[in-house]
């Protein structure tokens, strides 16, 4: 009988949380109303202002700006250092998460705290960094000057801001996966006669796979996507050194409001694609980690 009386007044409690925790339908649904007027209002609408505006004059005028030569090189610029800029933060994330998750070292804690440095400094700031070591008043200015090397107003300046604005995307995807999964698959292959490198290729790399890319799927659209420290040290060398983004602003300035829009909407389709592609890469990690417990 008292068992009983205590599965009764068990039960009853969980109802209690339960109701205590649970919302009425009514609430749900304007919750549910406040986060669809959320993300239409700021979200659905200027998406589809862009397209709208990039296609106000017809498919022909849409595909003309998308071919005129300062739009290809603005194009071809920021493809090329999204492909130099991606596989660097690729390898030094890996490196920087293999180091943090696995071993412990002096300065580990310093370590990750200047992984998270771009996170907290402005672009516009790290921009100017580079400007005050490689400009013509710094210390390495005239040097530079005289051996011939361009690092700002040029490409290898633009790859420099879009790194350090990306590099932590990678590695903050990676530290914290690596440190929930541990040392023991590590160790186990280890004690069979595995070399070190042996280890990383075939247990800890197979084991971070998915959370690498989604990494670099971040990294990628941010490298494509960086308007402020690139500002600062591209110098808006039209046809030269002006990405997409800036490329787009150049145009909206000039009131050529249809060739700027239609460039900012293959930075939307970006956005767009990564979003798709992070859904897809997160459905199919979630899967792997569940079907690993």
């Amino acid at each position: 009988m008292a068992a009983e009386v205590a599965s009764v007044e068990r039960a009853a409690a969980i109802a209690r949380v339960r109701a205590a925790t649970t919302e009425s339908r009514g609430g749900r649904l304007a919750l549910i109303a406040v986060a669809v007027a959320f993300l239409a209002l700021f979200l659905l609408l200027p998406l589809a202002a862009v397209f709208t505006e990039a296609l106000r004059q017809g498919l022909g005028a849409y595909l003309a700006a998308l071919a005129e030569p300062d739009a290809l090189a603005a194009i071809r610029l920021t493809l090329i250092v999204a492909a130099i800029a991606v596989p660097l933060n690729l390898l030094f994330g890996l490196a920087a998460a293999w180091a943090i998750a696995k071993f412990e070292f002096p300065g580990k804690a310093l370590l990750t705290t200047l992984i998270d440095l771009p996170f907290s400094v402005s672009p516009v700031i790290s921009g100017l960094i580079y400007v005050l070591l490689f400009g013509a008043g710094s210390a390495l200015g005239p040097w530079l000057q005289r051996h011939g090397v361009e690092i700002l107003f040029a490409t290898p300046g633009i790859v420099l801001a879009t790194l350090f604005v990306t590099f932590p995307f990678v590695a903050r995807e990676l530290i914290p996966l690596m440190q929930e999964q541990g040392t023991t698959d590590e160790e186990a292959a280890l004690s069979l006669g595995a070399s070190g490198w042996q280890t990383f290729l075939r247990v800890t790399l197979p084991n971070v796979k998915w959370g690498l890319l989604y990494g670099v799927l971040l990294c990628n659209a941010r490298a494509m996507g960086e308007f402020g420290a690139v500002s600062v040290v591209s110098g808006h060398i039209r046809g030269l050194t002006d990405t997409m983004p800036l490329h787009v602003e150049i145009l909206y300035n000039e009131y050529n409001f249809v060739a700027a829009f239609a460039v900012a909407s293959l930075l939307a389709l970006l956005a767009l694609l990564t979003l798709v592609l992070k859904a897809l890469l997160e459905l199919r990690f979630d899967g792997r980690s569940g079907a690993g417990h």
